[in-house]
């Protein structure tokens, strides 16, 4: 069974990896408008990434986590050379290098959180706290975005969309973990937030894609999503944090490995997709 949740997972993994490339692709060439919601490859990078969501989900039933996390974590270095191989070009040296970095450094912090196995519950109260905080995070991150251009808007741009998809997966949990087969107990406010807050991360990420610079925004958004679930889980859900010498200086070379990451994939040129070949005018007699 642990061999069937590795691979469903990492067919998951590839499936989110070649969604989010399909998408960044129209999301340059188009912009990240209404206008992709016509394009049919966008629609089927969205389908596909989904799938890959939902294998995920599967693969957690048959492997425990600490088998199907990291493998989900691996989507970076798939989805960076498909989305160079959907530009037209080889990916770079330097972009295995960054993605590498950043899945291995989000991966190690992610090992280092301690399991938590009481059930998660979150009051009213909490649950919009948290919606007005990661509302006013992602209003400040593309605010400040206006202010920067290449790899630095992408960033910022990545923040806001990242904590708005960590929010939808803080949600899941809740509402997850809290469902006994009582189906009365899914008309909780929570699980009609969840397909709202879906909506908005989209949107975001479409925006951060726009940019051009791929590998930067889902590296971003890859840090970002579990920081803020971690986040989320401590506060809100009283789940623990690495404690104690043995857990802090690794979280810190951890993050110094993550740092170095997302340095070297923000100097890398941007992507733009080819313009369309200028339709020769009439000749006139």
């Amino acid at each position: 069974m642990t061999w069937l949740g590795f691979t469903i997972a990492l067919l998951g993994a590839l499936g989110y990896a070649l969604g989010a490339a399909l998408q960044q692709f129209e999301a340059v060439a188009q912009g990240a408008t209404l206008r992709l919601v016509r394009r049919p490859r966008w629609w089927i990078g969205g389908v596909i990434s989904f799938s890959g969501a939902c294998l995920h989900a599967v693969a957690l039933s048959f492997a425990p986590l600490i088998i199907v996390q990291p493998i989900s974590v691996a989507t970076l270095v798939f989805a960076v050379p498909l989305a160079a191989w959907l530009h037209g070009r080889k990916a770079k040296r330097a972009e295995y290098l960054g993605s590498l970095a950043v899945a291995v450094g989000l991966l190690w912090l992610m090992l280092l959180v301690p399991a938590h196995n009481v059930r998660p519950s979150m009051s009213t109260g909490e649950g919009v706290g948290m919606i007005l905080v990661v509302a006013l995070i992602a209003a400040a991150s593309f605010v400040s975005a206006r202010f920067f251009t290449g790899p630095g808007k992408a960033i910022w741009m990545s923040i806001g969309a990242g904590a708005v998809t960590a929010t939808v997966s803080t949600f899941v949990r809740v509402v997850g973990a809290n469902f006994d087969g009582a189906w009365g107990g899914l008309l909780h406010w929570f699980a009609f937030a969840i397909p709202l807050l879906l909506i908005a991360a989209v949107v975001l990420l479409q925006k951060s894609y726009e940019v051009g610079y791929f590998g930067i925004a889902y590296a971003t958004v890859q840090i970002v999503d579990p920081i803020t679930s971690i986040t989320a889980g401590t506060v809100l859900l009283g789940e623990p944090l690495p404690a104690g010498v043995g857990q802090v200086v690794p979280a810190l070379v951890a993050t110094a490995i993550l740092v170095w990451g997302t340095i070297t994939l923000s100097r890398l040129a941007p992507d733009h997709s080819p313009a369309p070949e200028a339709k020769p005018e009439p000749v006139t007699v």
